[in-house]
């Protein structure tokens, strides 16, 4: 079973009310994915942030190609495509 990497994409600009411009996660929120032990607990915190990011209109900035970049660069299975494939 592979580790569900951290959504952060190395932006870290907190300008969007809080939020990151890069992922969309806030300071806390990077604390709290962190301290998230499990693959599940994981992969239900970034369906949760999916939801802040369309809100926040930060997909539209590039996140989900910067995160399978990253997914790739740690050699895990991208949970987007996982995502992708079940809806």
């Amino acid at each position: 079973m592979s580790k569900v990497p951290s959504p952060c994409i190395d932006v870290c600009k907190f300008k969007l009310e809080g939020h990151c411009i890069g992922c969309g996660m806030t300071k806390k929120a990077k604390k709290a994915f962190k301290k998230l032990d499990g693959k599940k607990a994981r992969r239900a915190f970034l369906s949760d942030l999916l939801a802040v990011q369309d809100r926040m209109g930060v997909k539209t900035r590039g996140w989900a190609k910067g995160y399978r970049k990253r997914c790739a660069k740690k050699g895990v299975d991208c949970p987007l495509d996982e995502a992708d494939q079940a809806a």
